[in-house]
C-alpha cells in the first residue's frame, strides 16, 4: 500500500510546486499561436514525429506521444514547457500517474489532419521545397473548392525554429515564392482550400497561398 500511494504523493507535491512557480514568472508575451491556457490540447509535429515526454524540463524522455494526440495540461510554468500527467513505470516507484513535462510549441487546439509526407517549410541555406508532385487537376481542385471566410488570424509554424514557411503565388508547391514567413509570423486569412489557406502576410501585405500544415491558429 505504501508502495502504491508513492507515486500519488509525488505527484501532489510536483503539481502544488509547479502551480506555485507560474504565479511568480513573469507574464508570458502576448502572442495568440502559443497555448497559455489549461485545458486540453492536441500533439502537432509538422514532420509527424512524436512529442518527447520528459521528467522535467529538458530532463531524462520517459515516453513519447504520438501525432494528433489529445492531452490534457495542468498549466504552462513558462513560456516554453507545459505541465502534464503521464503515466509510465518510473524506477523505484513503479507504474503510476506523475507529473511530466512536454514542449509547449507543438500543442494546438484543434485536431490536426491526418499527417502526410512532404510540405513547404524550410529549415537550412535555400528556399525549401517539397517530395509532393502537384499535378494541374491537383492545383485545380484546391482552386474550385476554395471558399470565403470571415477573415481571422493565423500563425506560421515552420519544422523548425528557425525555418520558415513559404507564401506562393499559387496553391501549389511549384507556385512562385513571394515571400517566407519565420516563426510566428501573423497571417490574415481571406479564403480556404482544403489543403490551403490563401491569407496576406501582415509584415509585408503579400497576398498568397500557404499550406495549412504549417500554420496554427
Amino acid at each position: 500500500m505504501k508502495k502504491l500511494m508513492m507515486p500519488i504523493l509525488t505527484l501532489m507535491t510536483v503539481l502544488m510546486m509547479a502551480l506555485s512557480a507560474v504565479t511568480s514568472v513573469p507574464a508570458l508575451a502576448a502572442d495568440n499561436s502559443v497555448p497559455s491556457e489549461q485545458g486540453y490540447y492536441y500533439v502537432y509535429t509538422a514532420n509527424g514525429r512524436t512529442l518527447n515526454v520528459r521528467e522535467s524540463p529538458n530532463g531524462t524522455v520517459v515516453g513519447r506521444l504520438k501525432y494528433g494526440t489529445r492531452i490534457y495540461v495542468v498549466c504552462f510554468v513558462d513560456e516554453n514547457w507545459a505541465l502534464i500527467t503521464y503515466r509510465y513505470n518510473k524506477p523505484g516507484y513503479g507504474t503510476g500517474d506523475y507529473a511530466c513535462y512536454v514542449n509547449r510549441r507543438y500543442l494546438v487546439t484543434y485536431k490536426p489532419a491526418p499527417y502526410t509526407p512532404g510540405g513547404d517549410s524550410g529549415s537550412g541555406g535555400s528556399s525549401g521545397g517539397s517530395t509532393v508532385t502537384d499535378t494541374l487537376a491537383a492545383v485545380n481542385y484546391e482552386f474550385k473548392n476554395s471558399k470565403a471566410v470571415s477573415p481571422y488570424t493565423i500563425y506560421s509554424r515552420p519544422e523548425r525554429v528557425t525555418g520558415w514557411v513559404n507564401l506562393r503565388y499559387a496553391p501549389s508547391d511549384k507556385a512562385e515564392v513571394m515571400t517566407i514567413c519565420r516563426l510566428n509570423a501573423t497571417l490574415t486569412v481571406l479564403r480556404e482550400t482544403p489543403s490551403w489557406y490563401q491569407a496576406q502576410d501582415t509584415a509585408t501585405g503579400f497576398v498568397g497561398y500557404i499550406m495549412k500544415k504549417y500554420t496554427s491558429r
